[in-house]
Order: C-alpha cells, then structure tokens, then sequence
C-alpha cells in the first residue's frame, strides 16, 4: 500500500478488535522511532511516551478503573469494566504525553500539535504492520503521574491503544469533500 493509501485507510482500531497477539516490542519501537521524525517547532521535541505492556497493562486497568469509580459523580458499572478491559485487550497501551519547552518558546498549542503529529506518524505506518491503534482521551488521562511518574512539565494527553488484527478496514467517505473547506487565493 502506498503512503496515500495509508493515509487514507489510517482508522482507529479499538481493543475488542485486537487480536490475541502480543506485538513485538521491537515493532514498537520501530514506530515510536517514526514518531521521532514528526515536525516540530524550534526544534523542541516535545512528545514523550510511556509504553505499559505485559503484566503492568493489567495494574494500569485497574488503577484507571478505580480512579474512574473514586471521581465520578455517578460511576457505571459497565464503563469502570470496559476500562480495565481496554488495557487487558491490548498488546501495548502508550501513554501519549508531551513536556512543555522550559522557555515556553513557542505557544503550547504548537507543542500539542507536534506531539499528535507524532502519534499521526505511528498510527499511518502501523496500518503496514497490521497494528491497529486506537487514541482515547479520557478524563482519567490526567491521573497517569500517580501511576507513572512525570517530568516536570510533562502532561498526559491520552492513552494510545495496539494490538494486532485481522478485520478489513473499510475506506470510509468524509462527510463533505475538501473542496468545500478550501478556499483558493491567486
């Protein structure tokens, strides 16, 4: 498949569609290295990623779940089991944190945006590998530092789902053709 194919078949794959595969470590690597590459701004680097895998994935589902339970209103039952599940499914659950530029060089929006390029990067050269990835952001997200410790400066901004699997990817329309949210100035 060519990168515009790529590109245009990249779909989140969630974890109940995961095979029950391991990936190897060294395919993760392989694409956290492609994640490296993603442009950036002043040159600052700011991604960084936590990989929870083998028997940390299910004290991680666990923590979440309870975090979940502890700071919710009113918990579902059915949510706090689907979260520990999301990590039990899954070879290799990433968290997706970015660490701020000390001297705040460039505004935090462009240092967001350079770290989601480098999840676009992974999740675009993960489809010729046969690794679905699935990015969700959830409020229990901002909980990671008493799982995992931080940097100073460093966020979570999601947990980035893998696993092998086997189900075709459908090529799905967009809503409106890019025609209609372009605008030309000659």
């Amino acid at each position: 498949m060519d990168l515009f194919e790529s590109i245009k078949h990249r779909r989140s794959v969630y974890p109940h569609q995961f095979k029950d595969e391991k990936v190897k470590d060294s395919t993760i690597a392989k694409l956290l290295e492609l994640a490296n590459w993603a442009p950036t701004h002043r040159k600052t680097e700011p991604w960084r990623f936590k990989v929870i895998a083998g028997g940390f994935k299910q004290k991680a589902g666990e923590f979440f779940k309870t975090i979940y339970l502890e700071n919710t209103e009113k918990p579902k039952q059915f949510k706090a089991k689907k979260i520990a599940e999301k990590f039990n499914l899954s070879s290799h659950v990433i968290a997706v944190c970015m660490r701020r530029d000390p001297k705040e060089s460039v505004p935090e929006w462009e240092e967001i945006a350079a770290t989601a390029m480098a999840v676009e990067n992974m999740w675009i050269a993960s489809l010729s590998l046969n690794v679905g990835m699935y990015w969700s952001t959830p409020a229990y997200k901002d909980q990671l530092n008493d799982l995992i410790p931080l940097d100073e400066g460093e966020k979570c901004l999601g947990f980035l789902y893998c696993g092998y699997f086997d189900e075709e990817i459908e090529q799905l329309d967009r809503q409106t053709e890019i025609k209609e949210k372009t605008a030309w100035f000659n």
